[in-house]
């Protein structure tokens, strides 16, 4: 027996394993917003409304349905003057989030959005997500299993012995023993109005297992 069994010390190997999984993203996350200039609060407000109401049309016209269109802000604010005494206007504006599910349309979209918002318009963020991530999730924690058992065979035939059952499985993530995924940014296209190249999103997982010796 040795010292190590001798006092109850765990027996067996720990190792760590890493699992990818990619797949192409199917639906875009678009923020957009309308900012008004105006003389007085009103004004600015009625034209801000004006413009996010014709946002929102646009993206029904285009084939977003409604519950993928939601007001994300609003607000107005007084503009000064130089020297930040004097108010000299308003400026209102208004946000928008949109689920695109056919990331093809993204560029029509926008195009139709400058169009009924002009200069008033902005585009605050896009970006590119697989719609239901969990079936990644699994396939990266699967493989990441796999890549832990892996090494713990090639460390017991190393050592000359032989692995026997799980006693310990921890996802790892910085800060807690989580399941931890990361979705990568996806590549900007070059060419059309707004282009969009998909890419891959890719879900990374980190698991610590321990195996006893037979």
């Amino acid at each position: 027996m040795s010292s190590d069994e001798a006092v109850g010390a765990p027996v067996g190997v720990e190792v760590s394993g890493v699992g990818l999984a990619s797949a192409v993203p199917d639906v875009v996350r678009l923020d957009v917003a309308v900012r008004c200039d105006a003389a007085d609060v009103a004004a600015a407000l009625a034209d801000a409304g004006a413009r996010a109401a014709a946002l929102g049309d646009a993206a029904r016209d285009h084939g977003i349905e409604p519950g993928d269109v939601q007001t994300s802000g609003g607000g107005v604010r007084p503009r000064h003057d130089r020297e930040g005494v004097d108010v000299v206007g308003y400026t209102a504006h208004q946000g928008l989030r949109l689920a695109v599910r056919d990331p093809g349309r993204l560029g029509a979209l926008v195009e139709a959005f400058t169009g009924v918002a002009g200069n008033a318009l902005s585009v605050e963020r896009i970006a590119l997500e697989v719609s239901d991530p969990a079936p990644l999730r699994a396939q990266a924690r699967q493989a990441a299993f796999e890549d832990a058992l892996a090494k713990a065979q090639q460390y017991a035939a190393l050592a000359g012995r032989t692995l026997g059952k799980v006693t310990a499985l921890t996802d790892v993530v910085q800060g807690g023993a989580q399941p931890r995924y990361e979705l990568m940014a996806a590549r900007a296209g070059s060419a059309g109005a707004l282009p969009v190249e998909p890419g891959e999103n890719t879900v990374t997982a980190t698991v610590v297992v321990r195996w006893d010796w037979t």
